[in-house]
């Protein structure tokens, strides 16, 4: 009853119309894969049929496909706090968060440390420690929590301090703008994994005076499986920043030809070479969805769904602890609770169809995509959850099997 009086006055209700939602399937996967927005077939069938169809090679050009890096990012930008001319679209996150972490580095010449959170989502991790090698730097662990003391005992000597505003387990929200203020008053740079955050929180890169942040699209934005991902560079960095990888797209004149490297003076410069334009350009139509809606809009529905959810988990599960926070305010756009049958209870509740995640080892992560999720989604899910552990369905073994994909 409450999920429907929820639903009946939310403000943006209308925008679950806007994505394709299965027959009977409740779907808490969207940090993971974004629901397919209703028009994106359409738009990606005009891409394919008339615009690489008919126009070929002059759609480059008609069609805007050179400057679509930048036009999407810019209205990427606009939900995470940047003005234009600030982020630009194009590579996958990991080749944007190795760009970040060299060009920061080199930003900090004689300053050999990066601040890390050892808890991050482990491409981050993985992609630090080959930049780390290439850079002679040292990787200094520290939950965000750790980071002001760490800064206070060794900030002379750190160059970086690089963390996710959403933690991808638990959902619990860092403060970007206290903790990139503490980077800076060290004399270090802050870089900000957006991964988990547009589309689900109000994050405001610009007043944070954030210096870098990286993102995905795939998850909220709902840009589609292997979209291409965003990357922030301050104004005030752009005409300094130097990325390890200096493609052609790159270039202050790329059409020139020129052998010898010279880098746009813009945000231009973190372009590297083609970028996927089909999986670009439906990027840019799965944004249509968002036209019409501010972050705080879009922020004030999360907090609601997030909210809604924690407290009917409490309320019908209450065996199962939460991982993160409960007040919604200090959470991203998913929930997470731990079971020692994580996995099982994942797939009991797909079997049912409901469809969230599972991450090592115990984590159950129920998903709040936003603009697509309904109070009614929610209700739904947690009354199955609890229908799940009362008929011990978690422990039938055919849930025992793990796919590739978990």
């Amino acid at each position: 009853m409450r999920a429907a009086e929820l639903d009946a006055v939310e403000p943006l209700a209308h925008l679950v119309e806007r994505f394709v939602r299965p027959e009977g399937l409740v779907y808490l996967d969207g940090n993971s894969l974004g629901p397919l927005p209703r028009h994106v077939p359409d738009a990606v069938g005009d891409v394919v049929r008339r615009q690489w169809g008919a126009e070929l090679v002059a759609a480059w050009n008609s069609e805007g496909w050179w400057e679509a890096p930048q036009r999407v990012g810019d209205r990427v930008g606009r939900l995470v706090g940047s003005a234009p001319g600030q982020v630009v679209v194009g590579d996958s996150t990991s080749v944007h968060l190795f760009q970040c972490y060299v060009a920061a580095a080199r930003l900090r010449p004689g300053r050999r440390v990066v601040v890390a959170d050892p808890d991050a989502f482990p491409t981050d991790l993985h992609l630090l420690s080959s930049a780390a090698r290439l850079c002679d730097l040292e990787v200094a662990p520290a939950r965000p929590a750790d980071v002001p003391a760490l800064l206070a005992a060794r900030g002379d000597e750190v160059a970086l301090v690089a963390l996710s505003e959403v933690d991808y387990r638990t959902g619990e929200r860092c403060d970007v703008a206290a903790l990139t203020a503490a980077a800076h008053r060290a004399g270090a740079l802050a870089l900000w994994d957006l991964a988990h955050s547009v589309g689900a929180t109000d994050v405001d890169l610009d007043g944070a005076g954030a210096d870098l942040a990286v993102g995905c699209s795939y998850k909220h934005l709902s840009g589609g499986p292997g979209a291409p991902a965003w990357v922030y560079v301050a104004r005030r960095h752009q005409a300094l920043v130097d990325p390890p990888l200096t493609g052609w797209h790159g270039h202050a004149d790329p059409f020139a030809m020129d052998g010898r490297y010279a880098p746009a003076d813009d945000v231009r410069r973190m372009r590297i070479g083609t970028p996927p334009m089909i999986s670009l350009l439906a990027l840019d139509a799965a944004l249509d969805v968002l036209d019409d809606v501010t972050p705080p809009q879009l922020r004030a529905r999360s907090t609601s769904l997030v909210g809604f959810l924690v407290e009917a988990l409490e309320a019908l599960v209450p065996e199962l602890p939460l991982a993160g926070p409960r007040d919604p305010a200090r959470l991203g756009g998913h929930v997470a609770v731990r079971s020692p049958d994580a996995w099982g209870v994942v797939r009991a509740l797909a079997a049912r169809g409901v469809v969230g995640d599972f991450r090592a080892p115990d984590l159950v992560r129920l998903g709040v995509a936003a603009p697509s999720t309904t109070h009614a989604d929610l209700a739904t899910a947690v009354v199955d959850l609890r229908a799940v552990l009362d008929a011990g369905e978690h422990r039938d073994p055919a849930h025992a099997v793990r796919p590739t994909v978990t």
